[in-house]
C-alpha cells in the first residue's frame, strides 16, 4: 500500500491534482478541505489512501496524517464508500465532523449530500468511541491522544481495572499533559487507580 507521494502538483483542482514524482503524473483524488491548503506547483509530501478494486484502482490525497486517518476510519462504517468520505471532508472540515460525531449531532452529518438518517445515525454509533472525545475538562482530544488513550484503556484493562475508573483517569492525564507517551500515560495512570 502506498503511504504517500512526494513531488511537484502539475495540476490542481477541487477534486483532484495531479503530481508528479520520478516522471510518472499520479492522478490524485482529493477533498476541498484539502484542496484549500495545497498549491500548484508546489513541492509536497501528499499522504495518500489506495483504493485497489476489480475493475479500478484509485488514489485519495490528503492535506494531513489526521484527515486521512478520518477519512480511513468513516470508511469503516456500512454505507460509506471513499466518495462519500471525500463528500463529508468536502462539505465540513475534519474538526466538525469529529465534533458532529462526538455530540451525536445527526442533523447535521445528514445535512451532507450522500447521507441520509440511517448512515449519519451508523456513523455516530460506529465511530463515537474511534474519534476525537470531549475530556472532562471540555477539550477535544485529537486523533492522535485518542490512540494513545485506547492503548493505554486497553492495556490497563487487560491488568484488570474498572473501565469506567479507568476512562476518567486517562481523560484526566492527557487534558493535564498532552506530550504523555502511552508508556508515561499507562504509568501514570497506575499510580492514580
Amino acid at each position: 500500500m502506498i503511504e504517500y507521494i512526494k513531488g511537484k502538483i502539475t495540476e490542481l483542482n477541487p477534486a483532484y491534482l495531479v503530481i508528479e514524482t520520478a516522471g510518472m503524473g499520479y492522478f490524485v483524488s482529493i477533498s476541498l478541505n484539502t484542496y484549500s491548503q495545497l498549491e500548484s506547483g508546489s513541492e509536497v509530501t501528499l499522504p495518500v489512501h489506495e483504493v485497489i478494486r476489480e475493475d479500478a484502482r484509485q488514489l485519495y490525497g490528503f492535506a494531513g496524517r489526521s484527515e486521512r486517518e478520518l477519512f480511513r476510519l468513516l470508511i469503516t462504517v456500512n454505507g460509506v464508500g471513499p466518495n462519500t468520505a471525500r463528500m463529508m471532508l468536502s462539505s465540513l472540515k475534519p474538526s466538525e465532523i469529529e465534533k458532529a460525531i462526538s455530540d451525536s449531532n445527526v442533523h447535521l452529518l445528514k445535512s451532507i449530500k450522500g447521507i441520509g438518517l440511517k448512515t449519519a445515525e451508523r456513523i455516530i454509533v460506529d465511530l463515537r468511541d474511534k474519534t476525537g472525545k470531549v475530556s472532562q475538562a471540555g477539550e477535544i482530544l485529537t486523533l492522535k491522544d485518542n490512540t494513545m488513550r485506547e492503548e493505554a484503556l486497553s492495556a490497563l484493562m487487560m491488568l484488570g481495572f474498572v473501565r469506567s475508573a479507568t476512562v476518567k483517569v486517562i481523560d484526566k492525564l492527557l487534558s493535564e499533559n498532552q506530550n504523555l507517551t502511552v508508556e508515561e500515560l499507562i504509568k501514570q495512570a497506575l499510580r492514580n487507580l
